[in-house]
C-alpha cells in the first residue's frame, strides 16, 4: 500500500507543544491510528522509515517527539555518544507524568482525525518502548508493540527514577507484543524474567519473543541490525495490529 506523509504538526499537551509527525496510507478510507514513540533520538530517519512500513500495512502513524519540552521543534539527536548522553539525561530530566500527558495528547489526536477509525494501537522502541507500555494502560488502546523496552525492570523512566510502570500492568486491558534481545545489556535475563512474571501475575494478555540479538537490532543503521530479525520482529508487530484493530 502506498502512503502520504503529512506535514508535521504541533499538539497541546500539558507541557507545550509537541511536534507530531504523520503517516498514512493513500486514498479513500478509514484506518486503525498507531502511535510510535522512537528511542532517545527522536524521529531520526529509521524511525520514519518504520512509521512508513505500519502505514503501509494500513495504519495511520502518528510519530510523536518525546523530548519536545526539553529541545527545539524538529530536533533530532546524533547516534554518537554525545547523542546518546543527551538523549540519556533527557531521559531521566522529564517527568513520568508529562509521558502520560503526552500519550493522552497523542491518543486523543489520532481518534479525531477524519480518516482514523477510533480504534488505537501504540508501537515503541528502546524508551519508546517503555513508553508504548505504559501508553497501553490507557483503556482506548488495544494493542501495544514494545520492542527491547528499557527501564522497566528499574524502575528507572523519568526525574527522581521512580516509575510505577511495572507495579501497574494490571491497567493493560489490550494486548501485548514483548520483544527482546537476549544480548541486550539494558535488559538483562534476570530483569526480563521480572516483567515476564508481573505479567503472568496479573493476567495480562500478552505475547513474548527473544531473538539472539543486541540493543538496538531493528535499527537499520549501525553495526549491530540484524535486517532477517527485524523483517520476523515487523511482522509480529503487523499481525498483532492487525488482528486486534481492525
Amino acid at each position: 500500500m502506498t502512503i502520504t506523509e503529512s506535514e508535521s504538526t504541533d499538539l497541546p499537551t500539558p507541557t507545550g507543544p509537541m511536534r507530531t509527525y504523520l503517516v498514512r496510507p493513500n486514498g479513500e478510507g478509514c484506518y486503525p491510528g498507531v502511535v510510535l514513540y522512537s528511542e532517545i533520538f527522536q524521529v531520526t530517519g529509521p524511525i520514519r522509515r518504520t512509521a512508513a512500513m505500519l502505514a503501509s500495512h494500513g495504519f495511520v502513524v502518528a510519530v510523536p517527539e518525546i523530548f519536545h519540552e526539553l529541545e527545539p521543534a524538529g530536533t533530532v539527536l546524533a547516534y554518537d555518544e554525545a547523542g546518546a548522553a543527551r538523549g540519556n539525561q533527557h531521559k531521566i530530566t522529564k517527568t513520568v507524568s508529562s509521558y502520560d500527558g503526552d500519550a493522552r495528547a497523542v491518543l486523543d489526536y489520532l481518534a479525531s482525525l477524519p480518516y482514523c477509525t477510533g480504534k488505537l494501537g501504540v508501537m515503541g522502541i528502546c524508551i519508546g518502548g517503555h513508553l508504548a507500555f505504559r501508553a497501553a494502560m490507557h483503556p482506548d488502546v488495544l494493542a501495544a508493540a514494545c520492542f527491547y523496552a528499557t527501564d522497566i525492570h528499574k524502575h528507572s523512566l523519568g526525574q527522581g527514577l521512580h516509575d510505577d510502570s511495572l507495579d501497574r500492568v494490571a491497567e493493560i486491558k489490550g494486548e501485548l507484543l514483548m520483544i527482546w534481545g537476549r544480548q541486550d545489556p539494558h535488559v538483562p535475563r534476570e530483569g526480563r524474567a521480572l516483567i515476564y512474571n508481573a505479567l503472568s501475575d496479573a493476567a495480562v494478555r500478552f505475547q513474548w519473543h527473544e531473538f539472539n540479538g543486541a540493543h538496538a537490532f531493528l535499527r537499520d543503521e549501525g553495526p549491530r541490525y540484524d535486517p532477517a530479525v527485524a523483517r520476523i520482529c515487523y511482522g509480529l508487530a503487523a499481525e498483532l495490529f492487525h488482528r486486534r484493530l481492525r
